[in-house]
């Protein structure tokens, strides 16, 4: 039996593929890798696709260093800077995401977490968008401490967000202002409140396999079932500016080796999708089974409507 098929058994008969397997997985060719990975994400979660949107809340101004992000003040990148929204304007945001069917909707903010009386602000909005909207709510507010998230929690929220961005071993070549251990505190402080998370990462940040497996296998150890998988989108005046992109295939392949390592998860395709020639289509049909439509934090998206066609050619039931 082939170092796909073997996996794939294993996987189907709810077994968990070590780290050695999945390095070996890794290097196997990609059809039929990516076959498999949709075999398993058949098996597991059948044809049902998760749209979610988020908003950028509050833009720019943040005092941490990830050498990936437009929002960071330690780079000179042009983004525009304002505070928290006034609940005027998300109701006015999320009314349009709901118009268009979405679920989820997701409040994000710049810095390194909210301040207690932006967490008491986003609380109020949070607590308007669920009087007169049927969306379930999202927040991505940095490193949160378990009171924050109870509050956020009465107020309506039922999930939070916070990227590991990549393997404990290689996070501090990406942001030094924080850690890797500060992001899993933050994470099981949502989780003791009682919040679902959804936690992920960043391809092409010049990560070897082993740390993309490695974070995928930190996911699995926290029980994360919402995964955004993002590619790298070079923004001028960060350092990560001139890095190459990754290929369609490369991405794909991380994408249907996520599914063996993680083969109940949502894995969500979110910022840089935009880029990849095809939108996301190898992918949709690699493993990968929800993502965040319309616009990104600082790009530009897809919207929604494509999103839909797309998904429909392809078979997927999207929830609305």
């Amino acid at each position: 039996m082939n170092v796909i098929k073997e996996a794939k058994a294993k996987v189907l008969h709810g077994e968990q593929l070590t780290r050695g397997e999945a390095l070996a997985l890794s290097v196997q060719p990609l059809s039929p890798l990516c076959e498999g990975a949709n075999e398993i994400r058949q098996h597991f979660c059948g044809n049902s696709f998760d749209l979610c949107t988020i908003v950028n809340g509050k833009s720019g101004r943040c005092s941490e260093d990830c050498r990936f992000c437009a929002q960071s003040i330690h780079y000179s990148t042009g983004v525009e800077s304002y505070p928290l929204h006034s609940e005027e304007v998300f109701l006015k945001h999320a009314k349009a995401q709901e118009d268009q069917g979405i679920l989820r909707y997701s409040i994000v903010t710049s810095g390194k977490r909210l301040s207690k009386e932006e967490v008491s602000q986003v609380c109020r909005t949070i607590e308007i968008l669920k009087r007169e909207t049927r969306l379930s709510l999202c927040i991505s507010s940095g490193l949160l401490d378990e009171e924050d998230y109870r509050q956020l929690k009465r107020a309506g929220v039922s999930r939070v967000h916070n990227n590991l961005e990549t393997s404990r071993r290689f996070f501090p070549e990406i942001c030094t202002t924080h850690t890797f251990e500060d992001k899993i505190r933050a994470i099981r402080a949502a989780q003791r409140a009682g919040l679902m998370v959804c936690s992920g990462g960043i391809l092409g940040l010049g990560e070897s396999w082993e740390d993309r497996i490695d974070l995928a296998l930190t996911l699995r150890e926290l029980g994360i079932e919402s995964v955004p998988i993002n590619v790298l989108n070079p923004i001028p005046g960060t350092p990560f500016a001139q890095y190459p992109s990754l290929s369609p295939q490369e991405v794909a392949r991380t994408v249907a080796l996520y599914r063996f390592l993680l083969p109940t998860a949502f894995l969500r395709l979110a910022g840089g999708r935009g880029n990849l020639p095809d939108k996301g289509r190898q992918c949709f049909c690699s493993g990968a089974n929800a993502a965040i439509s319309g616009d990104m934090l600082t790009t530009a998206g897809i919207t929604t409507g494509q999103d839909y066609q797309l998904l429909e050619q392809l078979g997927y039931e999207v929830s609305q």
